[in-house]
């Protein structure tokens, strides 16, 4: 992998890629980073690496959708690896409103996938990042498989299972080298602020309220998201083309749990002021539509085949998580206010 392009590489998941690849001592080669920079795409998370990494690492500001700027990255750069994060992710944005949803992880992904089979003599990896929602939902027992038939419940998760399916069918009908990654939920630095624990984080630190859907009875496999990228360069450099790899953390809690470890945790760190234990911030919301009740990752394959275990259990994991948070603030408050919109505006022509 000489010449990496990652899409989506400002979003949560993809800035922790990019900072993990370049950060390893045998890294040679460059990655370019293309995002269209939408509410969640922040090239503040890689501001630094912009100035560190300045003769291996470039930013283009491009949507997928657009086939032209897409295929003049790959020319001008001689791409020669794919690693694809972008996509519209959040369940009930894509309730509310599906059509980016379509456009980006459907469209956006058939884009690509041609562009592949017209430089297919220089492509040596397409890697398609995805997750496991694309199965459904799970009862109490059970683990997802790569074998495991699809039965998506969101527009969100739909969208995704379709983009899965297109690599798969351009692998089978046109040869081209891809690898698919099913992850379980993700957490860490950098994590746009609407998703759970980054939500839970920052409104229990101000003492607001800290709601959870339905009885908060939902289970979810959770992830770091540093153990996720791992995973990743390791499918791109030894997974077999054509095979997928499930990525799960082995730590399975419904989500009150998880709202009530961040509470006890942060209680420890630094004492209530408006009530006695943050645990009394929670308040049970209405469940949203189609709410899977269980996910939950066989990761057996990955590591027996490319030797991938998880470094973090969720104890560590959301111990450095709370850390992160509490020490970049201006991030966190730059992301809530909006402040960040501004600054790509600033540098970055739409």
């Amino acid at each position: 992998m000489e010449n990496i392009l990652v899409t989506g590489g400002c979003g949560f998941i993809g800035a922790n890629f990019i900072r993990g690849i370049l950060a390893e001592d045998d890294f040679q080669g460059r990655i370019i980073n293309a995002d269209s920079l939408t509410y969640a795409g922040n090239p503040e998370s890689l501001a630094d690496i912009a100035e560190i990494y300045a003769d291996c690492y470039h930013f283009v500001r491009a949507d997928i959708c657009d086939i032209k700027a897409m295929e003049n990255i790959i020319r001008e750069y001689g791409i020669d690896t794919i690693c694809h994060f972008a996509a519209e992710s959040h369940v009930d944005r894509s309730i509310a409103g599906p059509d980016a949803f379509i456009q980006t992880n459907i469209v956006g992904t058939f884009r690509l996938l041609e562009l592949c089979r017209k430089y297919a003599n220089q492509l040596k990896r397409f890697h398609h990042v995805s997750t496991d929602e694309v199965y459904g939902s799970l009862g109490a027992q059970g683990l997802f498989r790569e074998d495991s038939p699809y039965d998506p419940s969101s527009p969100y998760s739909a969208s995704k299972a379709a983009s899965d399916h297109l690599v798969r069918a351009y692998h089978t009908t046109y040869g081209i080298p891809v690898t698919i990654s099913n992850c379980s939920n993700n957490y860490g630095p950098y994590q746009f602020p609407e998703k759970l624990i980054p939500l839970m984080i920052l409104n229990a630190l101000e003492e607001k309220s800290l709601p959870v859907y339905g009885q908060g009875l939902n289970v979810r496999d959770w992830l770091y998201v540093t153990d996720h990228c791992r995973a990743i360069r390791m499918i791109m450099e030894k997974g077999s083309s054509g095979e997928t790899y499930n990525v799960g953390g082995h730590c399975e809690k419904q989500n009150l749990e998880v709202v009530q470890t961040v509470c006890d945790l942060l209680d420890e760190i630094k004492a209530p002021e408006t009530v006695v234990r943050r645990r009394e911030l929670i308040t049970f919301v209405k469940d949203r539509p189609g709410h899977d009740l269980r996910y939950a990752i066989d990761c057996s394959k990955i590591e027996r085949e490319l030797d991938w275990h998880p470094a973090e259990s969720f104890e560590s994991g959301i111990r450095k998580t709370l850390a992160w948070y509490m020490e970049n603030t201006e991030w966190v408050h730059r992301v809530r206010s909006g402040e960040y919109l501004s600054w790509i505006r600033q540098h970055y022509s739409a």
